[in-house]
């Protein structure tokens, strides 16, 4: 009997030392689980990109202040308002441009939060142009016959934003939003003309007649535009990083000329 246990002891010892010395096999010790790849994003980045997008002009009220400073005080402008006709409308063009970007991200497991600014050199922007004429009696007795010429052009050179970007990564992907303010250069050309004849039968001596014309035009060269911005995009990670872009920006401007400039953009940028 004692024979027969030093046996079995050994026996075990023998299998269990050579089950320790196995090879690492799959479907004998069981398939290691593979957690995935966490892409570091956090640190300072900078890359170049191209764009290609709309300007939407309205050109509306482009003149009016114009058309009012030569009718201010007058009748016609008092009871008809003339700077407020509408000789001009909203006009679309596409443009293209180039520029790059610079930021830095923080980021907490999946959660990435960035500053960045942004800018573009392009040529981006419209112009239109219209008349207007019209005959009406005014309350001083005259019988008017007024012409209203516009015309307003805007090119902007230069367009950019300032922007809180916030992002989730996935893999290799990093989607995101932003909003922020945005920056622009432009030039403005703005001319508004009016002219006419006021005849009133009855004045004194008996017949009058009056001839008017008069033109005013504004040009602003290098003017600075502000405003806010928006869009969505999305970063991936091709190697340790150097990282592809796609893009969509929104860029609303207050100026004279009321604008908005939206971009599709492609850029590769590498984060340190």
């Amino acid at each position: 009997m004692r024979r027969v246990v030093v046996a079995a002891a050994v026996g075990v010892m023998a299998q269990t030392a050579y089950a320790a010395d196995m090879p690492d096999y799959g479907p004998l010790r069981g398939a290691l689980v593979e957690t995935p790849r966490v892409v570091n994003w956090e640190g300072f980045y900078v890359g170049g990109q191209g764009g290609y997008g709309t300007s939407d002009m309205d050109f509306t009220d482009a003149t009016s202040s114009l058309a009012h400073q030569q009718m201010v005080l007058t009748t016609i402008e008092n009871e008809y308002n003339i700077s407020r006709w509408p000789v001009l409308g909203k006009k679309s063009s596409h443009g293209s441009g180039f520029g790059g970007f610079l930021g830095y991200n923080w980021q907490w497991d999946d959660v990435v939060l960035s500053l960045e600014a942004n800018y573009m050199h392009g040529d981006f922007g419209g112009s239109d142009s219209g008349s207007m004429g019209r005959s009406f009696t005014t309350s001083d007795g005259y019988t008017n016959g007024v012409y209203y010429s516009a015309a307003a052009a805007m090119k902007v050179k230069d367009i950019g934003s300032v922007r809180a970007r916030a992002a989730y990564a996935f893999g290799s992907f990093l989607p995101y939003a932003f909003g922020g303010v945005s920056l622009g250069q432009a030039d403005i050309v703005r001319t508004a003309s009016v002219s006419g004849t006021q005849v009133n039968t009855s004045a004194a001596p008996g017949f009058q007649n009056i001839d008017f014309s008069g033109s005013l035009s504004q040009v602003q060269n290098n003017h600075f535009l502000y405003g806010y911005a928006g869009g969505v995009g999305m970063d991936m990670m091709i190697t340790r990083g150097l990282f592809l872009r796609a893009e969509w920006e929104y860029l609303k401007f207050a100026a004279p000329i009321n604008t908005a400039v939206s971009t599709v953009r492609g850029g590769i940028g590498y984060k340190f």
